[in-house]
């Protein structure tokens, strides 16, 4: 897992390094909506502080800031039929609920991933 990668998908949100979860799912190479469903299927492990939704205004925020291709409207790597705009707002993982995640999503890709994201944040600290 590049670590450079990773890094430009962790964003600092209230003042905690985050990684969105649209960036995550793109990593672990899932839907979505399929990594969001399994941390709602699991959501007594992760508290307010391990993940949050984001505001519609923080949202644009961070969409208008960010010129990189990192944060990107979703409907531009969607097709133009079904599913062309993004029907929630993303949400946020802080570095607990990163590990957290490792412990919900069971495949050999998320535990690779899940490395290069954790020795990512080791790094930037």
């Amino acid at each position: 897992m590049q670590i450079e990668l990773i890094k430009k998908k962790i964003h600092e949100i209230r003042g905690t390094k985050v990684m969105l979860d649209h960036d995550l799912a793109e990593l672990y190479q899932v839907q979505t909506k399929s990594l969001n469903l399994a941390v709602k299927r699991n959501i007594s492990r992760f508290p307010d502080d391990f993940i949050f939704q984001l505001t519609q205004i923080k949202w644009e925020e961070l969409v208008t800031n960010e010129k990189s291709n990192s944060l990107r409207f979703q409907n531009e790597t969607l097709k133009n039929e079904r599913g062309k705009h993004r029907k929630y707002l993303p949400y946020a993982f802080t570095e607990q609920g990163l590990a957290m995640l490792s412990g919900v999503l069971n495949s050999d890709k998320a535990i690779e991933v899940n490395i290069g994201i954790m020795r990512t944040f080791v790094l930037i600290r």
